[in-house]
């Protein structure tokens, strides 16, 4: 951390790296705007700041896909006997032990023109030629939510398997419905499992390298490929030294955000 701070307050190198005791804030205001090439007047970093939406909205984007199937799928095994438990979560964790970049090759070869997704569509009828699916938002997207569901799932299950499930029974025998039962005892004594499940997701999915590099291509390019880009090909460390410690700061706000809401949580069990 404190290397990448100086490195990003540094001029730039002429060959790269940085001119180390020329003090220069251009990485920094390069995060946002940039001089424009004809009239070399400062515009917009157009492209830095779109990458940074992209990035963000694919994160929450994620979060979310996975805690809609992550909680009913952890809900479902913890509600089962204890030794099909057991074979649900092993099902659970296998993936984990695949390389992340054979999974990710994996989902790019069904989402390619000749791939098994589009034959399928072909075969029913529902279109005519192989649809671009890959090298899009929605390629990256799927990928995202396939790699990281398992960390979704497990903290929930985790808080499941804590809960008291006469609780639930209580509800229904007091002709509460599934919806009253899910909102008022579920969902609160698994909050903390959401809540961790959320930020374990969030935080490793705006860093994503791999997934976008692989299934998005270059016109694709989260906050990861992009500090990649500066630190290789366009050989501008202190501007890939102050859009990591803008990644930093986006994650760390979301560690506070999970600190205040876990100690909420413990604040009202003490009550």
């Amino acid at each position: 951390l404190a290397v990448m701070l100086v490195y990003s307050v540094m001029a730039k190198g002429a060959f790269g790296g940085v001119a180390l005791g020329q003090f220069s804030l251009d990485g920094w205001t390069n995060v946002f705007v940039e001089r424009d090439p004809f009239d070399d007047t400062l515009v917009l970093a157009d492209a830095n700041l779109i990458i940074f939406w992209r990035s963000i909205k694919l994160a929450l984007v994620t979060t979310l896909a996975t805690l809609l199937i992550g909680f009913p799928t952890a809900y479902y095994i913890a509600t089962r006997p204890e030794q099909v438990r057991s074979q649900w979560m092993l099902l659970i964790t296998i993936p984990f032990w695949t390389n992340l970049l054979i999974r990710t090759f994996a989902i790019m070869g069904l989402l390619s023109n000749q791939g098994p997704v589009n034959n399928i569509l072909i075969w029913a009828g529902l279109i005519d030629k192989p649809m671009q699916m890959l090298f899009t938002d929605g390629a990256v997207l799927l990928g995202l939510v396939y790699v990281y569901l398992p960390l979704m799932v497990l903290p929930i299950y985790a808080s499941l398997e804590r809960m008291d499930f006469n609780l639930v029974e209580a509800g229904y025998d007091l002709y509460a419905t599934r919806s009253k039962v899910l909102w008022h005892i579920v969902i609160p004594s698994c909050k903390p499992g959401l809540i961790a499940g959320s930020i374990l997701v969030f935080i490793p999915a705006i860093g994503a390298y791999v997934t976008p590099r692989v299934l998005g291509g270059g016109k694709n390019m989260m906050m990861g490929n992009l500090i990649e880009l500066q630190f290789g090909q366009g050989r501008n460390w202190p501007l890939g030294a102050a859009l990591s410690i803008c990644l930093l700061l986006i994650v760390t706000v979301a560690l506070i955000i999970y600190i205040r809401g876990s100690s909420g949580k413990e604040n009202a069990h003490g009550r």
